[in-house]
């Protein structure tokens, strides 16, 4: 007898149900994060009344025990870019589970790392190498690392309002003081305005930058790069020995109307991309740093240092199939062909509304990364309540149009950042001209009832209280 076919077989019956699982204590949701994880997230969410339950998902909707449709205009933050549960990702995940693949064995070279990684570097022919991580704060992480190695500086300067990941390296790259606040020391990293060449070129002429990190398009409050700005501040960098790394991890992946957004400005080539969420499929985490290959060869400069970096669950069979299936769908489906054409059209409807409410300031964005912003009305009446609720808390306006968003119209929004009266709209690749209708004509309704007095200024009135509470 073998001892293959001596070894123990799990018989794979009567040992785990998950769906009983499920029925007998699903019910005990809120109650276990109360207990167990994050106490503060269910309470937020039932102070707003996101305290929904959803059943089920598919593509950009979800539907709740009653069968009421919800629209999704968030996409898990950006990791839904093809909706859930896309029948060609979910197939290819279950033909990688029935493959039984000898995976993470660590002293071998498994053929979908490769070949993902292939297929990912045809969309960008001036980088050489990847390196498989599981986040897009660990993709960041990565990129500091392989910079800081290969200049042999220490430094790395990052745009002000920035969001590059919440562990110790991306958070000292963050903008974000309440993000920050509390956890120092942190890198020795320095912050410049988003656009500001000077300030960047006065950083480095102190001769100890190893790199830039910058968002295309940050996600906070949807600020794009001024045009021109990456490509020269690329010269600059280059010119003082110093790397571009390209944050692409809610741009990437056909976000913004290009695979990479950086790609919107010819002659962008980033010494390293950081990609995740989309590239998941909405199953399984991943993240990667994309880089070139004098960058990776000083990384890994001998058989010494083959594990200098590297991650546990890094290139995984199951990570590598989903994103396999990702990029494939793109491609056979025009996904990006979508967002430029349901990007535009979403925009343009809401940017036509900001003449008819004069509580709407701005809308901006590319492709299906669009920033909506609410600034001080003319009117008297109107803008002595805003003048309330700003006193109260910056943010609270754009609060008080995502909850009725979801409560009355079923839609699931996001505000952009805390402090900020933006609500930032990241849906699922693959919406189409009908969901925009939906979104739009919720939207207008939301806006009519601000500007009328209505049930939202009543609703206000319970946020201003728990604001000041809080304080």
């Amino acid at each position: 007898m073998t001892t293959a076919e001596s070894a123990p077989k799990a018989s794979g019956t009567g040992q785990f149900d998950l769906g009983a699982l499920l029925a007998a204590r699903g019910a005990e949701r809120y109650e276990l994060h109360t207990r167990h994880l994050n106490h503060q997230l269910p309470r937020m969410l039932h102070t707003i009344g996101f305290d929904k339950v959803y059943q089920r998902a598919e593509g950009a909707h979800f539907w709740d025990a009653d069968g009421n449709d919800y629209l999704d205009m968030l996409a898990g933050f950006g990791v839904m870019g093809l909706g859930r549960h896309h029948p060609v990702v979910r197939k290819a995940l279950h033909d990688v589970l029935d493959a039984s693949l000898a995976d993470l064995t660590r002293f071998d070279c498994p053929p979908l790392p490769g070949l993902l990684a292939e297929k990912l570097l045809v969309h960008s022919p001036y980088l050489d190498r990847v390196f498989f991580a599981n986040s897009g704060t660990e993709a960041v992480e990565g990129a500091l690392k392989f910079a800081r190695y290969a200049t042999g500086r220490p430094r790395v300067l990052y745009c002000e309002h920035a969001f590059h990941g919440l562990t110790t390296g991306s958070l000292s790259v963050n903008g974000e003081s309440g993000f920050r606040d509390g956890f120092a020391p942190l890198l020795p990293d320095t912050a410049v305005p988003l656009g500001d060449l000077d300030a960047l070129e006065r950083e480095l002429r102190r001769g100890d930058v190893a790199a830039l990190i910058v968002e295309p398009i940050q996600g906070k409050g949807v600020h794009e790069a001024p045009p021109g700005y990456l490509r020269a501040a690329q010269e600059l960098l280059h010119r003082h020995k110093a790397l571009l790394i390209a944050d692409e991890v809610q741009t990437g992946l056909g976000r913004t109307g290009d695979f990479y957004a950086h790609q919107y400005e010819a002659g962008v080539e980033p010494d390293l991309v950081c990609v995740a969420k989309a590239l998941s499929g909405g199953y399984v985490p991943v993240g990667a740093t994309l880089g070139k290959d004098w960058i990776f060869r000083k990384v890994y400069s001998s058989m010494d240092r083959v594990l200098v970096h590297s991650a546990s669950f890094g290139g995984n069979a199951q990570a590598m199939a989903a994103g396999l299936a990702v990029l494939s769908v793109m491609e056979n489906e025009q996904v990006v062909a979508n967002v430029r054409a349901t990007g535009e059209l979403l925009r343009t409807r809401l940017a036509a509304l900001t003449e008819r409410y004069e509580l709407l300031a701005d809308v901006r964005g590319r492709g299906l990364m669009i920033g909506i912003e609410f600034g001080r009305p003319r009117s008297l009446k109107l803008r002595s309540r805003w003048a309330v609720l700003q006193a109260a808390r910056k943010g609270l306006f754009a609060q008080m149009v995502v909850v009725p968003l979801l409560q009355r119209h079923r839609i699931l929004t996001q505000v952009s950042g805390d402090h900020l009266e933006v609500i930032k709209l990241i849906p699922p690749l693959i919406i189409g001209e009908e969901d925009v209708d939906r979104f739009v004509d919720a939207f207008t309704a939301v806006m009519d009832d601000a500007h009328d007095g209505g049930l939202m200024w009543e609703f206000g009135k319970t946020l201003v209280k728990q604001a000041v509470a809080h304080r």
